[in-house]
């Protein structure tokens, strides 16, 4: 599948948006040529972000190239989808042919579509999005507790520390009683937040922090991202878990990178399941687990919600949820599209959240 969407369905995209860039320019051939190039060459900067080659670059050599590489992702998408109106107008005979061959104007209209977007994309995933969330419980509990949820930070190149910053800031504004992760802190490699001692920022935070694993902790080193959580006063739950006040247990679930990680069930059974329970696991997959061994909220990230439209089609399709609350008998669920993101810093048609929960019995007022 990763085969599929990073390579072929990209070239193919490639092949398509080249075509049409040497149909549709009125420049000599030499100009088209270096044009496509150009393009190829970014698109190319992509597969950088494989098996650590940004590490050998400076830092802000590496920031650079990183964000060039991962955004051409998303202009490619969208550049395939508006020449794939462009020809279902063609030929639905809507649209004459000299609109797409030689022709500046159409070459100036595209431009400033695809700018507009990107610039309203990358200004909304920069506005973070507070959710409230009530989590209501028969099991007694001492007080009503305020946490803060948070999934997919994608620290590195392209969340930088001063990112990081403002983020914790934001959580501190909320005066938590602690704070859940669920995974996805680092993104592809433990580099960037070591050269910006981002663990300093981490120590900042006025309540506790768990997390769990996710699949990009795997892509950048799973024990590196071990000795990052401990640097962070982060306490990683690994297939464990951990009791608060005597009133909830927090389990920590393997993300399903680890083919060896426990079931659901083999972690609750070692939990005092009178107790409000909660599980962090990154990908929320196979739901009915959590609900079948009477978890009473699951934290999940990993989906993004797809970022941009219409990637979020796709991942509701894929996802039993794949964004926000869900319920399944007594067990809810909260899917978070990630306060941070991976590639490309726009969110069109999705948002970048934090949550903030208050868990409470149903008994308080």
């Amino acid at each position: 599948m990763w085969f599929l969407f990073f390579t072929l369905l990209p070239l193919a995209g490639l092949v398509y948006i080249g075509w049409h860039v040497w149909t549709l320019l009125p420049l000599h051939w030499i100009w088209k040529f270096l044009v496509i190039l150009l393009g190829f060459s970014c698109f190319g900067l992509l597969f950088l972000n494989f098996k650590g080659k940004l590490d050998t670059f400076p830092l802000v050599v590496s920031q650079v190239l990183y964000e060039i590489g991962t955004s051409s992702l998303f202009v490619m998408l969208y550049l395939v989808m508006l020449f794939l109106v462009l020809d279902l107008g063609r030929f639905c005979r809507i649209i004459p042919r000299s609109i797409l061959y030689g022709n500046w104007y159409t070459t100036a209209g595209i431009f400033v579509v695809l700018l507009s977007i990107f610039i309203y994309g990358n200004y909304h995933y920069k506005q973070k999005v507070r959710v409230p969330l009530e989590v209501k419980t028969a099991k007694p509990l001492p007080k009503a507790y305020k946490v803060v949820m948070l999934s997919d930070l994608h620290l590195g190149y392209h969340n930088p520390r001063k990112e990081l910053a403002r983020w914790v800031n934001l959580i501190n504004d909320e005066h938590p009683d602690f704070i859940l992760v669920a995974g996805d802190i680092i993104d592809i490699s433990v580099r960037p937040l070591i050269e910006e001692d981002m663990a300093a920022e981490f120590r900042r935070l006025h309540a506790p922090i768990y997390a769990c694993l996710g699949n990009h902790e795997y892509y950048s080193g799973e024990s590196q991202a071990q000795k990052f959580y401990q640097d962070a006063d982060i306490h990683l739950l690994s297939d464990t878990f951990i009791k608060i006040d005597s009133a909830l247990v927090i389990i920590g679930r393997e993300d399903r990178t680890n083919l060896r990680r426990k079931s659901v069930k083999d972690l609750v059974v070692q939990v005092d399941t009178t107790l409000f329970t909660i599980l962090l696991d990154h990908q929320p997959y196979d739901l009915e687990q959590s609900e079948q061994a009477h978890v009473d909220f699951q934290l999940s990230g990993h989906t993004h919600r797809g970022q941009v439209w219409p990637i979020s089609w796709i991942t509701d399709a894929i996802y039993e949820c794949s964004w926000g609350s869900h319920q399944r008998t007594g067990t809810q669920y909260y899917v978070s599209s990630g306060i941070g993101i991976w590639g490309g810093k726009f969110r069109i048609g999705t948002q970048s959240e934090y949550v903030v929960a208050t868990i409470q019995s149903m008994s308080e007022p």
